[in-house]
């Protein structure tokens, strides 16, 4: 073989070695960037599974407005859930728990009624406080009546409700009065503050002893007026997880969603306090 053949011979092998590696290399390139992606694409849903199913809720009657919002707002992140709501008084959505009424989630208005859950271990965790709320005297729009003051409702010659005394909305009454040394004679109790409100709303009362966030909500058809004795009966709301709830991991992401900044903007638009 000449010098000249034995030399293109030697540059035809150094190029096919090339070759292989730079093949080699980026098939080791390409799978790892495979690997990577399939590995980010797992850890990310692992960290983000997708939420399904119906989350049930009982709630106080006084974060009806509000967390109807949320809920709506919920299930728009979350396609493929359902958000259902009871709402009543906290005593009797309490009760209706411990007593093996299927439920998701508990936001209560005092932390006396969700007591009556946690107590019986029907809980899940500390129940974490997310808002607070003060009393309001509801009277007819334009105030008719002239009222005042918490001192006016002792009248007799006004027709005043108030919720009864077993619900977060009446044991705040109820120490508002005794801050403030008075008593009073409602023409009835009722068992949620939207009852009560709704007493005067349909012109069957003179006035209502509410929570602000009441008044605000229904617009027109009442007027508010503060009392500074509202000052010392201010509820804390507390929420927790249930025990037994049928969906769990939606629960979770529902109550995240209330103690979000989102979610306390909506609360706080309707006058809840902050916690």
């Amino acid at each position: 073989m000449t010098r000249s053949a034995r030399r293109t011979r030697r540059t035809l092998q150094a190029a096919g070695v090339g070759a292989a590696a730079l093949l080699a290399l980026s098939a080791c390139s390409s799978g790892s960037h495979s690997d990577s992606t399939k590995s980010d694409s797992s850890a990310s849903t692992s960290s983000s599974p997708k939420l399904s199913g119906t989350i049930t809720v009982f709630a106080a009657a006084s974060l009806q407005e509000s967390f109807s919002t949320l809920g709506k707002e919920f299930e728009k992140q979350h396609p493929g859930t359902k958000v259902t709501f009871s709402f009543g008084g906290s005593d009797s959505l309490a009760a209706g728990i411990t007593g093996g009424a299927p439920a998701d989630v508990f936001a209560a208005a005092s932390p006396k009624t969700m007591a009556i859950v946690t107590d019986k271990g029907d809980g899940v965790g500390t129940p974490a406080t997310f808002v607070r709320n003060q009393l309001e005297i509801a009277t007819l729009p334009g105030n008719p009546d002239k009222v005042a003051s918490l001192k006016d409702l002792t009248k007799s010659s006004l027709k005043v409700v108030l919720c009864d005394k077993t619900v977060p909305c009446g044991a705040a009454a109820q120490k508002a009065l005794d801050a403030g040394k008075l008593k009073l004679t409602p023409v009835s109790y009722e068992q949620d503050v939207k009852s009560a409100l709704n007493k005067v709303v349909l012109k069957e009362a003179d006035a209502a002893v509410v929570y602000r966030t009441d008044v605000k909500a229904a617009g027109g058809k009442v007027e508010g007026v503060d009392f500074p004795e509202s000052a010392d009966a201010i509820n804390d709301y507390p929420i927790t997880l249930l025990k037994d709830a049928p969906n769990a991991a939606g629960a979770k992401a529902f109550v995240a969603l209330v103690q979000s900044a989102e979610g306390q903007k909506v609360l706080t638009e309707a006058g809840f306090l902050k916690p």
